[in-house]
């Protein structure tokens, strides 16, 4: 997708204050209205006008669009950062349907649209008798973590806009303590740490959303994991005892004869903790030993001379 410098499409300065922005918005909006402008090219130029006003607008949107940098270009070929939005402290709003920025660009849904961190948690704004309003942002936490629990610093970045007008992000730090067994997309809720209350009415909420990072060995789907774990052919045709990593550490696992690589073996209560626990399931994965000396050709050709055996015959019977 291409980068929208939507500073560019207002017509304004990085440093432009709120009122500068809304200021050059309303100009551009009522000369390329499509019910008044004679402008050849008015509906596409309304839109990028009312997209770039729908991010500059926002405290939060503003900031996070300024930590991309300044120097990309207009038309530039452009991809998120793998860690856009992370770190970042928003405000709590409802989840917005599927059409959300529907009338908007790529550019911007993959910002700002349903999937963006904005969007990942429902919170509550400002409530009755002043409450502070919840606020958002994502925690990152490695399988380990999430298996043991840990007690983590983070820096959130939290934007606000300075009595002048213009946006200034200040960073605030944190200590977390994650509970054993947390799942991706749990909420971990902060008391009092949202938003500040109004005449001496309560703090709102900071609510943290958990997101699992890959692992090199485990795939993680709510409290179950996954193992691909390597067999010699023996091993799956003769049955054997092989170690078997886990979350927990390793454990003997009983390979049945006649095992068949894609074939899942179940070890109860060996997921992330909970009640009930996860369970982890091993996938069997056959791998043949390479054919790279003498006497391992030597082998393969003496298995094929005493194991006839055609893997394709069930081909012909279909």
């Amino acid at each position: 997708m291409e980068y929208r410098d939507y500073y560019k499409m207002l017509g304004v300065a990085r440093s432009a204050t709120a009122d500068e922005v809304k200021r050059a918005y309303r100009k551009l909006a009522r000369k390329y209205h499509p019910d008044v402008s004679k402008e050849k090219n008015a509906e596409a130029r309304f839109k990028e006008v009312q997209e770039a006003y729908e991010v500059l607008k926002d405290t939060e949107k503003r900031a996070a669009y300024d930590q991309l940098g300044h120097d990309f270009k207009s038309g530039q070929q452009f991809r998120p950062p793998p860690d856009w939005g992370r770190n970042f402290e928003f405000r709590g709003r409802p989840r917005p349907s599927a059409e959300a920025g529907s009338g908007f660009s790529d550019f911007f849904s993959s910002l700002f649209g349903a999937d963006s961190p904005f969007t990942t948690v429902e919170g509550g704004g400002r409530g009755f008798h002043g409450r502070g309003e919840d606020r958002q942002a994502r925690l990152d936490l490695t399988v380990d973590e999430a298996y043991r629990g840990v007690s983590r610093d983070i820096a959130l970045d939290h934007a606000e806009q300075t009595p002048d007008g213009r946006v200034a992000v200040r960073e605030r730090k944190l200590r977390v303590q994650v509970p054993a067994g947390v799942m991706s997309g749990q909420v971990i809720r902060l008391g009092g740490q949202g938003g500040a209350g109004v005449g001496g009415a309560a703090a709102g909420d900071l609510l943290l959303q958990v997101e699992i990072l890959p692992h090199p060995l485990f795939q993680v789907a709510g409290r179950d994991v996954t193992l691909q774990l390597p067999v010699a052919p023996w091993e799956a045709a003769l049955g054997a005892q092989v170690s078997t990593p886990t979350l927990g550490g390793p454990v003997d696992l009983r390979v049945p004869a006649g095992a068949r690589g894609g074939q899942k073996l179940r070890l109860r209560g060996r997921g992330l903790p909970g009640d009930p626990p996860g369970d982890q399931y091993v996938e069997l994965k056959i791998v043949l030993p390479p054919a790279e000396t003498p006497a391992a050709r030597e082998a393969y050709e003496r298995l094929r001379r005493e194991l006839p055996f055609d893997p394709r015959a069930d081909l012909g019977r279909r």
